[in-house]
């Protein structure tokens, strides 16, 4: 440790309410008796066994405290940061009480930071809780630790009546954030920044420009580390101090995306922004207090995974998805959810794809590169692992070296993800065959001819190529090779023309009194496809109507909302393909999860006449949508 750090710490000790005011002498014989601890993140520590152990004092870091059911279970207890104690439990002992209500429980510390702590004795408290200011203090304290608590475990069992285990998946950062948000303007100055945050009792102000957009943020870490210690002037502004370009979240993120954005960038207030104006504010005080383990331990899980325990993430997801399905979450809201997962997953197994290859010998990528999903991972639609859909887009070079890095890299991402569950596509549509590889220009030369040769294969491959959405690699190749499939489907009017005709030559069922004479054989008769007659068109048509206003590298609902925008549909029509795309979507799920727990192979048949009224009559109206809208697009072309 440096010496300039030593000095810190110990003036932090010396100036603590605990040792305040002791002669230096006195002091010195007191911290001899103590000793100083470094604990790592991540680094777990069994809470106390015996009182006699003492307090500890955290100095610099952060530490959670959970209690651990017989079966395993923990619940968050309390957060203790810098400057606060650990053990004031064991206080009452000090004063006399030898009960120990705690022996029984399985208390565990969590540092969540690298931490410097002071274990003091049982000796020494005892000693100082015969000052009047330290009793006041530590009373105080555990006044205040006490409230924390309880309004933790109340917020807990609130939060699990409402949604079960699947709270901290569900909930989103709308929920989490406190309005209003106080903000400033780049001219304030320093004496009204700290004048404001006193008065109003926060720990952050945002900084916004003319049009009301954010650029910046001040918290109280910035008026002491970078005013007061620095010692400036309070006639700066807040341009002077401000924090530019904050780390920010969506209103739409996820409980666990936002606590995964704290721990990930290490800070402590975080804006939340929708169309770059500030909505509300999340600090990670408020949210740690509601912090689930399991949340967390499956981004740990997936983020942790080598290539040997890929398998194990898989089954973490489908826990996951376990508890939303049995706590009733919404269709759409459960995909939303398990797609952030495969996502996860499937850029953790191209990170190791490229590591794999940098370890043996092969090198880093030489050029930038893009990795694209297709079908139904691509749509947000996997809510199971399926096969493997995917292809690789590089920069354009003449180099041999390129070519040759981008086939070994394609295998190695085939190979992990494999590894992790997806089994590999019987069509060969993976990024380790050729035609599924390539530059910018041998992408172009590969849709030009797609365009001229409109055979029945070409439409097929169209349409699961049309469903592309980019999940790893460099952002300038993904607009490039957008911006480039934009250009040259615009000029493909004979490529649409054709997939437009398999649409008409596949019409949806009708529902009346001749609806089941349209199934020839006994065997069919009262069969309904739900991918056949209601996903796979409800696809092709919102893909080729994108395509046609520009629209791509987009799930169905991001393409129907963009559709919206450009015109092509009303609110109210759109409103109805997104009430029929979520009943195909919730019949599908429900019918493949329970042929998955029963071990049967997964299929997307249902037997009409074993439904009940009401399911029948659900889907007759989202079959009658669907139909509705392959017509909108048969009127198109």
């Amino acid at each position: 440790m440096k010496e300039d750090q030593k000095s810190l710490l110990y003036n932090k000790v010396y100036s603590h309410t605990i040792f305040k005011n002791i002669p230096e002498k006195e002091f010195s014989t007191f911290i001899a008796n103590c000793q100083l601890k470094y604990y790592k993140e991540s680094e777990k520590l069994v809470y106390f066994k015996t009182p006699d152990e003492g307090i500890i004092l955290i100095l610099e870091g952060k530490a959670e405290m959970f209690i651990e059911s017989k079966a395993g279970f923990s619940v968050l207890l309390e957060v203790i940061q810098e400057g606060e104690m650990i053990g004031l439990s064991h206080v009452a002992h000090y004063l006399g009480d030898s009960r120990d209500l705690l022996h029984q429980h399985h208390l565990e510390l969590e540092f969540v930071e690298d931490s410097y702590c002071l274990q003091i004795p049982a000796s020494i408290i005892k000693d100082r809780l015969t000052n009047h200011t330290v009793r006041e203090f530590i009373l105080r304290e555990m006044s205040i630790r006490l409230g924390s608590v309880y309004a933790s475990l109340g917020e807990q069992i609130k939060l699990g009546d409402d949604w079960g285990e699947s709270e901290p998946f569900v909930q989103r950062a709308k929920d989490l954030m406190y309005t209003p948000v106080i903000t400033i303007d780049l001219d304030t100055s320093i004496q009204d920044i700290a004048h404001i945050m006193s008065q109003q009792s926060i720990s952050s102000v945002t900084v916004i420009d003319q049009d009301k957009q954010l650029i910046g943020i001040i918290t109280e870490s910035d008026l002491v580390q970078r005013v007061l210690r620095e010692g400036l002037p309070y006639t700066l502004a807040a341009a002077d101090i401000m924090t530019v370009k904050p780390y920010t979240v969506s209103p739409h993120d996820h409980y666990y995306e936002v606590l995964s954005t704290f721990y990930n960038h290490r800070i402590k207030h975080l804006p939340v922004i929708e169309y770059n104006k500030v909505v509300g504010m999340i600090t990670f005080r408020n949210l740690i207090s509601k912090r689930d383990r399991g949340a967390m331990e499956i981004l740990k899980t997936i983020e942790d995974a080598s290539y040997d325990n890929l398998p194990v993430v898989k089954e973490a997801i489908y826990d996951v998805l376990t508890s939303l399905i049995n706590d009733k979450i919404s269709t759409i809201h459960t995909l939303d959810i398990i797609t952030k997962f495969y996502d996860r997953l499937a850029r953790h197994c191209l990170k190791l794809a490229v590591q794999s290859l940098e370890q043996r010998g092969v090198g880093l990528p030489p050029v930038p590169f893009a990795w694209y999903q297709m079908g139904s991972g691509a749509r947000g639609e996997q809510f199971m692992l399926t096969d493997q859909d995917h292809f690789l887009v590089y920069a354009n070079s003449k180099q041999p070296e390129v070519k040759n890095y981008f086939a070994l890299l394609g295998e190695e991402i085939v190979k992990h993800l494999e590894q992790a569950g997806y089994k590999r596509c019987d069509g060969k549509m993976m990024s380790n065959e050729e035609v599924w590889r390539g530059s910018i220009s041998d992408w172009k030369a590969r849709l030009q001819e797609w365009s001229i040769q409109t055979t029945d294969e070409q439409v097929l491959l169209s349409y699961n190529f049309l469903s592309f959405r980019f999940l790893f690699g460099d952002r300038t190749i993904d607009k490039s090779f957008t911006k480039m499939v934009q250009k040259q489907l615009k000029s493909a009017q004979t490529l649409l023309y054709y997939m437009a005709q398999q649409e008409q030559n596949n019409p949806i069922p009708q529902f009346d009194t001749t609806f089941f004479t349209l199934f020839k054989t006994k065997e069919k008769n009262e069969m309904i496809d739900i991918k056949l007659h209601a996903l796979f068109p409800m696809h092709h048509c919102l893909q080729i109507l994108g395509t046609l206003q520009n629209l791509m590298n987009r799930t169905p609902l991001q393409l129907l909302e963009g559709l919206v925008q450009t015109g092509e549909f009303s609110d109210e029509f759109a409103s109805d393909i997104r009430h029929a795309y979520e009943v195909a979507l919730k019949t599908r799920i429900h019918l493949s999860w329970k042929k998955h727990l029963r071990g049967e192979p997964i299929k997307t048949l249902i037997k009409f006449n074993n439904l009940r009224h009401w399911e029948q009559d659900e889907l007759k109206t989202m079959l009658k949508t669907v139909r509705a809208l392959q017509m909108h697009l048969l009127k198109k072309l």
